[in-house]
């Protein structure tokens, strides 16, 4: 599920609720890199796998929420495989990449109270590209088979507005689209995920492939339980 809210209490609440994972948005929400940092602290106790979707794939801002401490990026916006090429630069120390070094400064490596950090820093880095356009999904297959792009996420809105069917998520043209997707992604030997509010959506979408899929979100769950209370109980709404 997704974390939009920036809130710890609320990221915690989540990551102890049982879910695989639980996606820190900072691309379409109030989430900078100090929340984030809270965001991680507070959901460190728990088994969900904690991800964070960063707001660009501009390289200085992937290597500062390396070193607060995510470890598994969503990079947005991800149309060919030299975009993927580069996000997978961004994310990893030389020679492989580009990514600066502060480990000693930074909460990622513990402050340096992680054993030889630097020589095995790859192997705390998971790099997720999204795919959300048309030109994407033409490349999927190319993108996925970047080396060092960990997997490949979908992500139907923007898919939707960019093949002229704004906020049409669940049209058969975008569903044609991201189920292309899966089968160039999982022909390349990648994990493919997808964002799915909808129950019917998600459910077709795993068995269509999906290794993971994001089926909420603090916000959207809190809007509609909100209204369905007010519903309940303020006169007139009944």
């Amino acid at each position: 599920m997704w974390v939009c809210s920036g809130s710890p209490v609320v990221a915690e609440i989540c990551a102890g609720s049982g879910v695989d994972w639980v996606l820190v948005d900072a691309e379409h929400s109030p989430v900078g890199l100090e929340t984030t940092t809270s965001l991680l602290q507070a959901m460190s106790p728990y088994p969900a796998t904690a991800v964070v979707r960063v707001p660009s794939a501009d390289p200085v801002t992937i290597k500062q929420y390396l070193d607060l401490g995510a470890q598994t990026l969503v990079v947005p916006m991800v149309d060919t495989p030299e975009q993927a090429e580069a996000a997978v630069r961004a994310a990893h120390y030389p020679p492989r990449g580009i990514r600066g070094v502060g480990s000693a400064l930074a909460r990622g490596a513990r402050w340096s109270r992680v054993e030889d950090y630097l020589a095995n820093a790859a192997s705390h880095v998971a790099v997720v590209v999204q795919i959300e356009s048309e030109t994407g999904v033409a490349n999927a297959g190319a993108i996925a088979a970047v080396d060092g792009v960990d997997g490949v996420f979908v992500g139907p809105s923007d898919l939707a507005a960019s093949m002229g069917l704004l906020g049409q998520q669940t049209h058969p043209d975008v569903v044609a689209a991201v189920l292309a997707t899966f089968e160039a992604v999982r022909a390349a030997g990648t994990p493919v995920g997808v964002n799915a509010f909808d129950p019917v959506a998600a459910r077709a979408y795993l068995d269509a492939g999906a290794t993971f899929v994001l089926v909420g979100a603090d916000v959207a769950l809190l809007a509609r339980g909100s209204e369905a209370l007010a519903d309940t109980w303020v006169a007139g709404r009944a």
